[in-house]
């Protein structure tokens, strides 16, 4: 699988991108075929004191892709909230295509 990390108004740390490359590889139980991941960190509000933290996944197998959006106030929490609803996002699709055959 190929994942492509974007950062949007700031400089990732390593630790923070070894933290998305580990638990993005993890998909890979839920649908054996990913061909690429693309990551979207954002800083949101730059205005206010307090920025939100935004994730965007986008999932792309073979003539599927999957997408999901994830904001709180850190980049793990966000990461993490929007990790589970892609693989909920994934597990619901294999079910209904296991249903069809």
């Amino acid at each position: 699988m190929n994942v492509n990390i974007q950062t949007v108004r700031f400089n990732a740390d390593a630790k923070l991108l070894d933290y998305v490359n580990r638990k993005i590889d993890k998909l890979n139980t839920f649908h054996d075929s990913i061909i690429k991941a693309d990551v979207y960190l954002k800083l949101d509000n730059v205005v206010h004191a307090i920025k939100d933290k935004t994730v965007e996944i986008a999932i792309h197998v073979p003539r599927q892709s999957y997408f999901v959006k994830s904001t709180s106030k850190s980049f793990e929490e966000s990461f993490d909230l929007a990790l589970d609803s892609m693989a909920t996002q994934i597990k619901r699709k294999k079910q209904k295509m296991a249903l069809r055959a």
